[in-house]
């Protein structure tokens, strides 16, 4: 029992000390402004209620034990047709008249995990401009060619929309404190641009709800809760699991908190991207404010399209970044070739090492050299930063920006060296590539000081959470810039292809360099990449472990090149390739596909280069083999889910009228253009490690944003069929 009550606190027992640990989402009570209903299935009696359902629904009588047939008005004629969907993610919307008076309600209808049907009622709202303010709002965010005007743009939208005093932006970064990145407010109140809020501000219990709930509304601070009756549910015997409700009480802390800043009412909205919380639109008022259904609901369709696009631009800085990766790979090759050596051609032009990861400086530790770009370290401090890196876990990527506060011994780097990136280029000790950033001493603005989340009031046992919202400078040294997951993105890439240049370079050393034979093909041998090596005769003197592994083993041993056309689908063209290689010294680069195997035939990237010695005299030949499945795997995830998505929505749905389904269909289309860029984006920039985590999540948005859209229109549509 004492293990449980440290790892759950119940609803409104929270204090400052373990409101990370709240039931937040079994609060057992509402907010005034609308009523809840739980009913049982099949037949649809009433079993739990709000306390104000009788007096907010105009009905006289009780109604724990009531069906909602014996409710005058039609909602249990409204609520029939859903009793078959699942209602477990997104609430169907209903418009129904209840009681005596045949009041207009708007209701919201879900299934909570442990049974029954919850129903939501609330005031029937005015209608939205679904043609005119919500669709140009869609186009003007699928139109935001980057992040910093797609989050201003969306800040007006919103604002435009929703009428709030203030419309926030917020994005979480690494350590999930939260900046405000854009801000759209009356003119009168004070900027909260640039502010910064601790981690602390929103427990996680909260940050998981919000992937859940993508828009939650509190209508007034001063709000006095109304109570379920019976607290618990009798499906169940426990606490109504609410998380999806829109009505369900705020806790009591973040109540205080809103208070201390002078907010009277808000509406957040969450922003997902790769199925993590990114950020939020919240939007503040300073006088109690009634957000309706079809508004909530546009922005929920808003926010999923910000989200789709907020995918698609950092996807395409990392695409970005790709290309120019691409560039710096050409130019080793044609150094190699031209001067039979790469790395000129690496810090040739610093801007394109340094600028795909924004760093001020770099340096290659390789074969004891040390090649440099930009502001670094002395050669000594380099040698002892590889030296340290030795001792570090292996792994492709390692990352600080805060080098001198993690080793004490490079304290004195920190003016150029605060930020540290380096990936290993070889399988050999010591050999990395690595980006440098300096120490940024720099003042963070946060609402109200971070270390003093709690303030004790004139009673010592007044606690409360933090009042003072003055912006707090804090001072930070010792830290570079953050390294993004675009900056580590860029970092492997560069990384990888200097490693499979070095091999190159290696292997061509293999076949000049005859006094180095037994170092370099070592290193050769235990590379990752695929290589075979030949004399001027086409006999292969090295097949490396990779291309051994690559190849199936029932086959006789590689002797010569010619050979190894038979492992190919392509047999012929190959066979045709390599004899132009042999006889006619003719580099090749092309595609082609390894024999079926149980998963199918695997698609290589294969590269023929002779090596000469001299103009007229080769000394032996090189041959890649790249595995492309996983860029396959990316072309043929694209095109599933483009045909998925445009297969899922094809069909009207057949129960909006004419006027009503064009609507859909005009704001459907935008929001299927939005998902093909971000899939197109996504798909082209991100490493396949991130790749269907990411498309997957675009589904789940793009599935969620058209049915929330699609009942939206629809509900609009009752609404002004509704109207007398």
């Amino acid at each position: 029992m004492a293990s449980k009550e440290l790892a759950t606190t119940a609803f409104g027992r929270a204090d400052l000390s373990n409101c990370e640990r709240e039931q937040i989402h079994l609060a057992g009570s509402i907010q005034p402004h609308g009523a809840l209903l739980v009913v049982r299935e099949p037949d649809l009696v009433v079993i739990q209620a709000s306390a104000n359902a009788s007096t907010y629904l105009g009905i006289g009588a009780p109604l724990i034990g009531r069906a909602l047939s014996e409710i005058d008005g039609d909602l249990a004629a409204s609520v029939r047709p859903y009793l078959d969907d699942l209602l477990w993610t997104i609430p169907a919307a209903v418009r129904c008249h209840v009681g005596s008076c045949a009041a207009r309600f708007d209701g919201l209808l879900h299934r909570p995990p442990q049974g029954g049907l919850i129903i939501e009622l609330e005031r029937a709202g005015p209608p939205v401009d679904l043609s005119g303010s919500v669709e140009k709002a869609l186009h003007a965010i699928v139109a935001c060619s980057s992040l910093r005007m797609l989050c201003d743009e969306s800040a007006r939208r919103f604002k435009d929309i929703t009428g709030y005093d203030r419309v926030m932006i917020y994005r979480f970064d690494e350590q999930g404190h939260g900046e405000v990145y854009s801000e759209v407010r009356n003119p009168s109140l004070e900027s909260y641009l640039g502010n910064r809020y601790p981690d602390s501000d929103i427990p996680q219990i909260a940050r998981r709800l919000y992937e859940r709930n993508r828009v939650r509304l509190l209508v007034d601070v001063g709000y006095a809760p109304v109570q379920l009756a019976p607290r618990l549910s009798p499906v169940t015997g426990q606490e109504l699991d609410m998380s999806l409700c829109f009505l369900r009480s705020m806790s009591p802390i973040h109540i205080q908190y809103l208070k201390n800043m002078g907010v009277a009412a808000t509406l957040v909205a969450s922003l997902v991207v790769g199925g993590k919380l990114w950020g939020l639109v919240a939007c503040h008022h300073y006088s109690p404010r009634v957000v309706h259904y079809e508004v909530r609901a546009a922005c929920e369709v808003l926010a999923e399209t910000i989200a789709a696009r907020i995918a698609a631009l950092e996807s395409f800085v990392r695409a970005q970044a790709e290309i120019s990766v691409r560039r710096l790979e050409q130019r080793m090759i044609e150094a190699i070739s031209r001067d039979g050596d790469w790395r000129n051609a690496l810090f040739d032009n610093s801007q394109s090492l340094l600028q795909p990861l924004d760093a001020t400086g770099a340096a290659l530790l390789f074969e004891g050299q040390v090649l440099t770009a930009g502001e670094v370290p002395s050669t000594p401090q380099l040698r002892a930063v590889g030296a340290w890196l030795d001792l570090q876990p292996r792994a492709p990527i390692f990352v600080t920006a805060s080098l001198s506060l993690d080793e004490t011994n490079f304290a004195d780097l920190k003016a150029v060296a605060s930020g540290l990136l380096a990936t290993p280029v070889s399988e050999s000790q010591g050999e990395y590539l690595i980006w440098f950033r300096p120490e940024r001493i720099r003042t963070v603005t946060w609402a109200g000081d971070p270390t003093k989340p709690v303030v004790i009031g004139d009673n010592p046992s007044d606690l409360s959470p933090r009042r003072s919202f003055a912006q707090w400078h804090q001072r930070v040294e010792g830290t570079s810039d953050p390294w993004t997951q675009s900056d580590l993105s860029a970092a492997r890439l560069i990384g990888s292809t200097v490693t499979d240049v070095i091999l190159q370079f290696r292997a061509v050393r293999l076949l000049i360099a005859q006094d180095q034979l037994e170092q370099v093909t070592r290193q050769v041998r235990v590379a990752q990449l695929p290589v075979a090596i030949a004399d001027s005769g086409g006999r292969i003197l090295l097949a490396n472990d990779a291309l051994r592994r690559l190849l199936p083993a029932a086959r006789p041993p590689l002797e010569r090149v010619e050979q190894l056309a038979t492992y190919f689908v392509e047999h012929a063209e190959i066979g045709e390739r390599l004899r132009e290689l042999l006889n006619h010294w003719r580099t090749w680069r092309g595609e082609a596909h390894l024999a079926p195997t149980s998963s199918g035939a695997q698609p290589l990237l294969v590269r023929f280069d002779p090596v000469f010695s001299s103009p007229d005299r080769v000394q032996g030949f090189v041959l890649l083999f790249t595995d492309v499945t996983e860029q396959k795997a990316a072309d043929a995830a694209r095109r599933r889910f483009q045909e998925g998505i445009i297969e899922r929505h094809r069909v009207k749905p057949t129960h909006l009228n004419s006027r009503a389904d064009l609507v859909y269909r005009n704001l459907l289309a935008t929001l299927m253009e939005n998902a093909q860029l971000a899939a197109l984006e996504i798909t082209d920039g991100v490493d396949m490690a991130r790749m269907q985590e990411l498309l997957e999540s675009l589904r789940i948005s793009v599935a969620r944003s058209a049915e929330v859209l699609e009942r939206l229109v629809s509900h609009a549509s009752r609404d002004a069929e509704d109207k007398p």
